[in-house]
Order: C-alpha cells, then structure tokens, then sequence
C-alpha cells in the first residue's frame, strides 16, 4: 500500500490502532522534534563498531524507505555522520532510526534529514564487513521486517506490519476522529469533565 496514510498520522493514534503493541524502546529519540517519517524499513544488523553495511543498505533504498539500523544498543561508535547522512537525503531515504549512535550533531541538524537514534558519540564507525542487509531485526522487543512501514515522530517509533498496514491505517483514522469527539464532548464545561472523570474513576473501582 502507499505510505501517504501514514504520513498525516501521529504515531499516538498508529500505537493505539495496534494495542500499543510494536513500538520501539523510548530510548530511541528523534534528533529535531518537528520531524515525522513514514516509509518502508531496509534494515540493518550491524556488529559492535561496525557501519559498513549502511552503505549497502543506501544501494537498496528506495525513496522514501527508512534505514532501520541493529547495533545492539551500542554507543561506542557512530553508525554514521554528516557525510553518510547527507549521502541519504541525496538519495530520497526517508530516515534514519538506529539504537546506537551517530555523529557530527550540528551538521546533522543542518541537513534537516529525519534521524531517530540513542546516543551520540564523536568515534568514527569502522567498516570491516559483517553486516547483513534486509533480514529481520529486532529492536528491544519489536521485530522489524524488510517492508514494515516505519512510523515515527517526537513520541516515538512505530512498526506497522506490512501485511496488517492498511486495516491498521484504517483503524489510526478512526481513532482520530473519535479522540477528537471525545474532546468536544468531555472538555464542553465543567460539568462534563466531572462527570466523565466520575465515570472513568467509579468504572476503576468495580
């Protein structure tokens, strides 16, 4: 399916179309909070240190694809910096979201490329092989597989499967809507905030 739907959803309202369920660690955070991507994953599985098949992955990628990045949570070493990263926006990637590192903050930040990561770190990556491209990889407790539609913005990163994307699209937009009556509805007066918080507290009791 097009990834368009996606992309005018929050990631709030994707989380609760999937029971908040395949989400990944919070610890991964996106650089400039005015970001939001929205594409399919090429992932990576990267050992300790190593970023050489980022490259790779870049020869894979589509435009508009996310570079979904394994480095076991390591932050010793940078995945990448200003010139790979810059390499992706020439390329159309969509973004970068890595549980490990990257460098060079400030040109990164300039390049106003969307990038997702858990540290930063001024050590260059080394590319002594040994990383593979489009295999399953799983992110604390979220498998991604090549094609999952990566949903992410300043809340955090969801992974749609592919095959459950358009009912779960379905599912986000109907969320929408309802949290948005619920609003008109609730926060009307005072009167209705108390008896919807009446309700909502008597309804933890029983």
């Amino acid at each position: 399916m097009s990834n368009e739907v996606f992309q005018t959803l929050p990631t709030t309202a994707v989380s609760d179309a999937l029971k908040g369920k395949n989400h990944l660690p919070s610890t991964i955070k996106v650089l400039d909070a005015r970001h939001h991507i929205a594409g399919k994953a090429v992932t990576v599985k990267l050992p300790i240190y190593e970023n050489g098949a980022v490259m790779e992955a870049m020869l894979h990628a589509e435009p508009g694809d996310i570079l979904v990045v394994d480095i076991e949570n390591n932050t010793s070493r940078a995945v990448a910096g200003d010139f790979v990263i810059g390499m992706m926006k020439k390329l159309g990637i969509g973004g970068l979201v890595v549980n490990g590192a990257i460098r060079d903050v400030e040109a990164v930040l300039a390049l106003d490329f969307p990038v997702f990561v858990t540290g930063i770190t001024p050590a260059a990556g080394v590319k002594n092989g040994g990383g593979k491209v489009n295999i399953p990889v799983t992110i604390g407790k979220t498998t991604v597989q090549p094609g999952d539609i990566i949903v992410g913005d300043v809340n955090g990163v969801v992974v749609v499967p592919q095959e459950a994307a358009l009912e779960v699209a379905a599912r986000a937009k109907e969320k929408i809507v309802q949290d948005e009556e619920r609003e008109r509805t609730v926060t009307a007066s005072r009167e209705s905030i108390i008896a919807h918080l009446t309700k909502v507290t008597g309804s933890l009791k029983a």
